[in-house]
């Protein structure tokens, strides 16, 4: 009965004027970043989040968590249609989705992908409703130690999921937490890595960071690469499945959902690992398994049930932990902070409206994503052919405007350029920045939990492996580590004896 009511309560906060209209304008972002290739709900939500100062927490919130989710549903538009995925998790879905739209089942395939994301998204938020007071009343059992562990265990883990080499992951986090590390020691009020720079005494400012590694930097890489966009010429078709590929889609829109739900809250995860994961499984237990590569609805219904299934349930970790599980959601907690709210397994009691309003914001944004996607379609296509060198101007003129807004300093603008170069030299030499925003948001809390747990133990460092829910954390996190590590040292000294 208390679910109910808390539901109940979240709709009536979700369904005020100012909330719909902002989960409408999320919603329609998300769509077309994801339409636009290139772009991504991190680049655009660095580059939204000065907007939000001005809003209350919980229609920020909403508007923001409108744009990733929104973001899964546009990305498949552009890879079923053109071949050219607009967003990471909707590369597996230009395999077979493209390949349906060539042989005149474009219509099918955007109806696959539009109801197989309802589907799982709604599914996801039942699963974040039902879950939430349940892990924040386990959360609230939790110790500094065992904190200060889960924090060491999602940094670990969202550096061994990380794309390319471990090490490099490892050494981007690791510098992510020694950034958030500058300013003034809130104990001792002593500056530390500040270098003398009085504007540095509150620390890095999180939107100028976010805004240059993941918004700027994204605007001088798609500088680079030339534009191919060609429409496809054939007809969208027919939205109506046949009766066939209405059964065969059924079972792999269910893996997909169960695939993304759980791979969701993993630190690391998110969208991106949850498609390839329901590909990869479709391609091996699906009945139309021998039709891959020829345009299976499987290799469509899977992958776009799993990824908004996991841009959902990633919330989990975060409203009840306070732990971003990847980039975006390491955002949000950036978002929470300069609003003046600490994520958290406290948030429930303290933030009633924003907690139960986002999570009811989520099912009524999926309503309004199925009915702006399917009518819509013409639009998207349309909106892909504006040349990149008239947008790309625009974006920058708000992000200095932006940056500048944030305290009405200019130094943050310079901080801005510093980390879009450094955003850039990071892709260039293919290290990619998620883990170092992670680490960012995370490192001061990780500080602040371990000298609690310090002072509690009188020094006794020993506490972190006599309490239970640590030693495990700690445990699971040297085993996920060692399991992509040692691979990678016997293949070291494989290639060292047959040189």
């Amino acid at each position: 009965m208390d679910l109910l009511a808390n539901l109940a309560h979240g709709f009536g906060v979700a369904l005020s004027f100012t909330n719909v209209t902002f989960a409408l304008v999320g919603a329609l972002i998300g769509t077309a970043i994801g339409v636009l290739p290139g772009i991504g709900p991190v680049a655009t939500i660095s580059l939204l989040l000065p907007i939000t100062f001005g809003q209350p927490a919980t229609t920020a919130i909403i508007m923001l968590a409108g744009i990733y989710y929104g973001a899964q549903y546009g990305g498949s538009t552009t890879a079923i249609l053109l071949n050219l995925p607009g967003e990471i998790s909707s590369v597996v879905t230009t395999l077979e989705g493209y390949k349906m739209a060539r042989n005149g089942r474009a219509g099918a395939a955007l109806a696959t992908a539009a109801l197989a994301s309802f589907f799982a998204g709604t599914v996801a938020t039942v699963v974040v409703a039902g879950s939430g007071p349940l892990l924040t009343s386990v959360a609230l059992s939790f110790g500094p130690a065992d904190y200060f562990s889960l924090m060491l265990l999602g940094l670990i883990i969202s550096a061994v999921l990380a794309q390319g080499s471990v090490t490099k992951a490892i050494g981007m986090v690791t510098l992510g937490v020694a950034l958030g590390l500058v300013g003034t020691d809130v104990q001792t009020g002593q500056q530390r890595f500040t270098f003398g720079v009085p504007e540095l005494s509150d620390g890095i400012s999180f939107v100028a960071l976010a805004m240059g590694m993941f918004g700027i930097a994204e605007i001088i890489l798609n500088l680079e690469r030339p534009e191919a966009r060609s429409v496809l010429k054939t007809k969208v078709g027919s939205l109506w499945l046949t009766k066939e590929e209405f059964h065969r889609a059924i079972p792999s829109v269910l893996r997909g959902t169960a695939v993304g739900t759980v791979l969701g809250i993993l630190p690391g995860g998110g969208a991106s690992l949850s498609s390839f994961g329901s590909y990869m499984m479709e391609r091996k237990v699906s009945k139309g398994r021998h039709l891959f590569g020829t345009g299976a609805i499987e290799g469509v219904a899977g992958p776009e049930s799993a990824n908004n299934a996991a841009a959902q349930t990633s919330f989990i970790p975060l409203l009840t932990l306070g732990i971003p599980s990847n980039a975006v959601m390491a955002l949000m907690v950036g978002a929470l902070i300069i609003q003046g709210i600490q994520p958290g397994p406290r948030m429930v009691e303290a933030q009633p409206d924003l907690f139960w309003g986002l999570i009811c914001s989520m099912w009524i944004g999926n309503v309004m994503l199925l009915v702006i996607n399917l009518p819509m379609i013409g639009m998207w296509v349309k909106l892909l052919q504006v040349p990149y060198k008239f947008l790309y101007p625009a974006i920058l003129v708000f992000c200095s405007i932006g940056a500048y807004s944030v305290n009405n300093n200019v130094f943050d603008v310079y901080t801005t350029v510093v980390f879009s170069i450094v955003g850039y030299i990071f892709n260039k030499l293919k290290m990619e920045p998620a883990p170092l925003l992670i680490g960012f948001v995370l490192g001061p809390m990780m500080e602040e939990h371990l000298r609690r747990a310090m002072l509690l133990s009188r020094g006794d460092a020993t506490v972190f492996i006599e309490r239970p829910i640590s030693a495990s954390m700690l445990a699971i996190g040297a085993i996920a580590l060692l399991a992509m590590v040692l691979p990678n040292l016997r293949k070291g000294k494989e290639a060292a004896m047959a040189g």
